[in-house]
């Protein structure tokens, strides 16, 4: 041994400022349960909500749902929707500003009554030039009418600068209203190839998450903005398409330990007409939702209530299916048994927290070890 107490402490003083770093970029998951679907519904159609549930049953009995599970109709039943997002872009569309401040009042209204899902928030329009002024004054007037804190979704993101500037109007807006440093979040919506990759050829997400310096709690896929923009014809755009692909990957691979969340888009193919228009719709939608978990794809969009029971159906399957495998694993780990498997540390935390996902969402009831363990373990 001829390093010296000096030595060690030579190399700590050279890597003090990279060791700050990795503790603030990458921090690790995010703590708390994070929702498996977000929800999008017009502004002017959020009345509709509290029908969500009751709806998807009634497709289920209309048209012999194939994945008959009692836990799905008793999900629908008391929590259909997980999060929700209030929405005021494209699925709203361009309003004269009267009739946008009318709708913005009104969903406050609507919700402050409740009821309301878990996760709530709104999207507002982009901070591009032509829409600006609009969606600062639709956040602004929606923070004047709703009092609990919710998360913001910022669309069409093709730059640091407006993420940049998202976050001084952030701290603009928590200094009028009172509120504390940091309460005010946001997610990043992926609808532009610029937003993956920039002209020099370096990943403008992970230069996004740098510049929401903390607050940026989310990065969502967008399907069909980004595919059209990538040049992919209608009929071919798809989450599952090459081009979503790799877009994905960049994102997963930027997020990575940041405690930022992933959001895969969504399916326009909706389960409306005949029965067999339904079931395959149905059928698409269960293996898309099925696919994007296998990929470390958490949580989808969804854009019309009966889209729920194959959402449920689907990931209720995928934790279900793992869940003896995982759990078993997991305890040979601990207890330092050979399973046939090498798993190391990092593959533990994975499956903790397949299993709490799978206990949070309600696919679960039994995860063969405490919650709290799990958390402990993640």
């Amino acid at each position: 041994m001829r390093l010296s107490d000096h030595d060690y402490a030579e190399i700590d003083g050279r890597l003090a400022a990279h060791d700050a770093f990795l503790r603030a970029r990458y921090p690790g998951d995010r703590a708390g349960r994070q929702p498996i679907h977000t929800v999008y519904i017009p502004a002017d159609k959020l009345s509709s909500y509290p029908d969500w549930g009751s709806q998807a049953l009634e497709a289920m009995d209309e048209h012999d749902f194939p994945w008959p599970d009692p836990t799905i109709r008793t999900k629908l039943e008391l929590e259909p929707v997980e999060d929700l997002r209030v929405d005021f872009e494209d699925g709203y569309g361009v309003r004269d500003d009267d009739q946008e401040d009318e709708a913005v009042r009104t969903a406050a209204e609507l919700l402050s009554k409740g009821p309301r899902p878990p996760f709530l928030g709104i999207r507002i329009k982009s901070l591009e030039a032509v829409t600006r002024r609009r969606a600062l004054r639709t956040l602004d007037l929606f923070l004047d009418s709703y009092q609990d804190l919710f998360t913001i979704t910022l669309p069409k993101v093709s730059g640091t600068d407006q993420v940049a500037a998202m976050v001084t109007l952030l701290e603009k807006i928590e200094a009028l209203y009172g509120l504390s440093a940091g309460a005010l979040t946001f997610e990043i919506q992926v609808e532009l190839p610029s937003a993956v990759l920039a002209a020099d050829g370096s990943a403008t997400v992970a230069r996004l998450l740098t510049a929401a310096g903390g607050r940026c709690t989310g990065l969502h896929y967008g399907t069909y903005d980004y595919s059209a923009a990538a040049g992919v014809a209608a009929a071919y755009q798809s989450m599952e398409h090459p081009a979503a692909d790799y877009a994905k990957a960049v994102m997963q691979a930027a997020a990575a330990q940041t405690g930022v969340r992933l959001s895969d888009g969504s399916t326009n193919v909706l389960p409306v007409g005949s029965t067999a228009d339904v079931h395959a719709a149905w059928e698409l939608h269960h293996r898309l939702v099925r696919r994007s978990l296998e990929r470390g794809y958490y949580q989808g969009w969804d854009l019309h209530p009966a889209q729920l029971p194959s959402r449920y159906a689907a990931t209720y399957e995928f934790f279900r299916d793992g869940r003896d495998v995982a759990a078993d694993r997991l305890n040979r780990y601990l207890h330092r048994q050979d399973s046939g498997i090498a798993d190391e540390p990092a593959t533990a935390r994975a499956l903790a927290g397949y299993l709490l996902r799978g206990l949070d969402c309600g696919a679960l009831d039994n995860a063969g070890f405490p919650r709290e363990d799990l958390m402990a373990l993640i």
